[in-house]
């Protein structure tokens, strides 16, 4: 079985991940709060921002889940937001990037970070989040063209998605009500959506996709009706 690191696969969408590749995959995760508990499962608990990396032996594919939601206005924003918005974003995966690149690349591994939607559409009170995101699309284009015959990186931007980071925008009917009709598909996405394509994108059934940003979003950054 291939060996997938997911950091951040207690929560959201990174749990996700763990739940669809459980049981064919050696899921090593790491997070500040452990996984459920599986034959499969290997975790270390680890503060991204701040703690060091396990040293890792053999390693196929990666998935950098943390992220954040920081919805201000620009006038309330404070240098402080930026930077912790940018560790966790962006450093962080620098981090674990420069942790296990030449672990991946012996193996031609697979590389799978996160964007947002906020990079292709503005969007009010995005500021943060869209310069943080705006970077993690920057990085996976150049590291794809830097590592193109060792290692694929692509980077999923997904719309609100109905994940514990997401819970206070849709937190109660009115607001999912509404979240949904801004969409053109009338709907937000569930973190298995977006699982789902992030286990396609570390698999050898997409060994011909590096460099993209894949945004799902349910149509609302290319459809208007």
């Amino acid at each position: 079985m291939k060996t997938i690191v997911v950091v951040g696969g207690s929560s959201g969408i990174g749990k996700a991940i763990v739940t669809s590749l459980k049981d064919t995959h050696h899921i090593i995760n790491i997070s500040r709060t452990a996984p459920e508990n599986h034959t499969n499962i290997k975790h270390y608990s680890v503060d991204i921002t701040s703690d060091d990396l396990p040293i890792l032996e053999n390693i196929d594919g990666l998935v950098y889940c943390p992220g954040s939601i920081n919805l201000k206005s620009f006038t309330r924003l404070k240098i402080e937001d930026f930077q912790n918005d940018f560790n966790i974003n962006v450093l962080g995966a620098i981090k674990v990037l420069k942790a296990y690149e030449a672990n991946l690349a012996k193996n031609n591994g697979s590389v799978v970070m996160f964007s947002t939607v906020a990079s292709f559409l503005g969007m009010p009170f995005h500021a943060s989040v869209a310069t943080s995101k705006s970077a993690i699309e920057g990085l996976t284009k150049s590291l794809a063209a830097e590592y193109a015959t060792k290692i694929r990186f692509n980077a999923i931007a997904p719309t609100v998605t109905n994940t514990p980071l997401a819970a206070r925008l849709l937190r109660n009917e009115k607001q999912q009500e509404s979240m949904q009709n801004r969409h053109p598909l009338n709907k937000y996405l569930e973190a298995t959506e977006v699982a789902s394509l992030a286990c396609y994108l570390l698999s050898e059934n997409a060994s011909g996709i590096t460099g993209q940003i894949i945004p799902i979003d349910a149509g609302i950054v290319s459809v208007k009706v």
